[in-house]
């Protein structure tokens, strides 16, 4: 099996909590839409708005990888919504082994 995963955390600066989500919550649609994608999801934890959990599922790595550097609306994010980012917490990148 091919599939590929992504496990990516973030937080927002203080105070930025909403921007951030709201230009996370942008990019998930279109994310969708992208070629190889199965699964795209958006999570805020329960106890801290500022920490958002994303959950990707890819037919390939080189599908998330022309998502991540190719598309349209990860660019605008990169351009207009990551400055309220604070810091990118954990980035994984999985197999699926069973």
């Amino acid at each position: 099996m091919n599939d590929f995963f992504v496990l990516a955390i973030m937080y927002a600066k203080e105070g930025r909590e909403n921007e951030l989500r709201r230009s996370l919550v942008d990019v998930v649609e279109p994310s969708r839409r992208d070629e190889g994608n199965f699964r795209y999801e958006l999570f805020v934890q329960q106890d801290d708005p500022r920490r958002f959990v994303f959950v990707e599922h890819w037919a390939t790595q080189q599908a998330q990888e022309r998502h991540h550097s190719e598309s349209e609306h990860i660019r605008r994010f990169q351009a207009t919504g990551a400055d309220a980012v604070e810091k990118v917490d954990l980035f994984y990148q999985l197999d699926r082994i069973a």
